[in-house]
C-alpha cells in the first residue's frame, strides 16, 4: 500500500462486513446496496494490495490477513468512539445494560460505580445480576462480566482478575506451624462448596500432595458471597475467588502461604452479534479494565509486602 491511508468508509464497512460475515446484512446497517458494500470492500482490498474475504457461495469469509487486519480496524474505531464521548459526553439515550455474577456485583462492581458516574455523568447504568440474567434478552446486554475459564465463542473479551483463590477460615482461627494440616482438620469439620466451582477442593487436595476426594465438602452455597457469611458464621471453610475475598479478608482468617492458581477468572465482554458495541459499551469496559489493573497492582504489592516471608505452595498444574 502507498499514499495515505484508506477513506474511513471503507475500513467501517469492512468491519461492519466482518462481523456479519455477509454484504447482504451490512448494506441493511449501512442503508447501502450489497453491490456498493461489495464495490467499497473491493476498493479497500485493492488498496491495500491483499484480500480480506474470500468470497463464498453463501456470504463471505475472513482470509488470514482479514483476521490479522480486523482488530486493527475495529480499535481505531472504538478508540475515536470512546475519545468523542470523553470530550463531548456520551449521548443520552437507553440505559447500558451491565450484567454479572451476583457476588462480583455486590462486592466489586457496585461499590465503584460512583466514581464511573462521577466521570461520566451522561452514561446511564442498569446493572443486572445473573441471578436475573435470563429474564433479560440477550441482545440487549450491552457489557457482560462472566467467571470461568474464558472458553466462550464468538466474544470479544479481556480478563480483569487473576485466576487465583484462597481458603477462608472463621474468625480466630489458629494455624500454628503447619497452615496446611490446620485447615485440612477444618474442611473434615466443615468445608463449604460453591456452585460452579465443583473441583477446586480437589485440586487444592491434589495441591497438598492428597488424594482428589481427600476434602469431601459437607455445605454447599450458590455464589461466593453467602460462602463467605457462612464462614464468617462459623460453619465451614471454603474456597473463594481471591478478588471476592478482599472486603471480607479483616473478619475472616486465611491459612498463611495456600492459595490455588487455576483456571478460573472474571471476564469482561463486549457481545458481538448484529450490532458494534455502543461507545457507552466501549467506555465502560475500558474502565473497567483500568480500575481492576489498578486493583491487581495494589494487591500484588500488598501481597508482596506482608507475605514476603511466605513460601506459598507449588499451583496445581493445568
Amino acid at each position: 500500500m502507498t499514499g495515505s491511508l484508506p477513506p474511513a468508509q471503507w475500513l467501517h464497512t469492512f468491519a461492519v462486513a466482518a462481523r456479519h460475515s455477509g454484504f447482504a446484512a451490512a448494506a441493511d446497517e449501512l442503508g447501502l446496496t450489497p453491490a456498493a458494500v461489495s464495490q467499497q470492500v473491493r476498493a479497500l482490498e485493492q488498496r491495500l494490495g491483499f484480500a480480506l474475504f474470500d468470497r463464498l457461495p453463501r456470504g463471505v469469509r475472513l482470509t488470514e490477513m482479514g483476521r490479522a487486519y480486523l482488530p486493527a480496524v475495529r480499535r481505531a474505531f472504538e478508540d475515536l468512539s470512546v475519545a468523542t464521548s470523553g470530550l463531548f459526553g456520551a449521548p443520552s439515550g437507553p440505559a447500558l445494560v451491565v450484567r454479572a455474577p451476583l457476588s462480583f456485583a455486590t462486592l466489586r462492581l457496585a461499590p465503584r460505580l460512583a466514581a464511573f458516574r462521577a466521570a461520566h455523568p451522561r452514561v446511564a447504568l442498569r446493572l443486572c445480576t445473573s441471578v436475573w440474567g435470563d429474564d433479560i434478552d440477550e441482545d440487549r446486554v450491552d457489557v457482560d462480566i462472566r467467571y470461568g475459564d474464558g472458553r466462550w465463542p464468538s466474544e470479544e473479551m479481556a480478563r480483569l482478575t487473576d485466576p487465583v483463590s484462597v481458603p477462608v477460615c472463621p474468625p480466630g482461627t489458629a494455624f500454628g506451624a503447619d497452615p496446611a494440616a490446620a485447615l485440612l482438620r477444618l474442611a473434615d469439620a466443615g468445608a463449604i462448596h460453591i456452585t460452579g466451582c465443583e473441583d477446586l477442593w480437589a485440586r487444592l487436595a491434589r495441591q497438598l500432595g492428597l488424594a482428589e476426594d481427600r476434602i469431601r465438602p459437607e455445605h454447599a452455597a450458590d455464589t461466593s458471597l453467602v460462602a463467605l457469611e457462612m464462614v464468617a458464621a462459623g460453619l465451614g471453610c471454603a474456597l473463594i475467588a481471591r478478588d471476592l475475598m478482599q472486603s471480607h479478608a479483616a473478619r475472616l482468617s486465611l491459612p498463611p502461604g495456600i492459595t490455588l492458581v487455576h483456571d478460573q477468572a472474571h471476564y469482561v465482554l463486549l457481545p458481538r452479534r448484529r450490532r458494534a458495541p455502543s461507545a457507552s459499551a466501549v467506555l465502560f469496559r475500558n474502565w473497567l479494565l483500568d480500575v481492576f489493573r489498578c486493583d491487581g497492582a495494589e494487591a500484588g504489592a500488598l501481597s508482596m509486602r506482608t507475605d514476603a516471608a511466605l513460601r506459598p505452595l507449588p499451583p496445581t498444574s493445568l
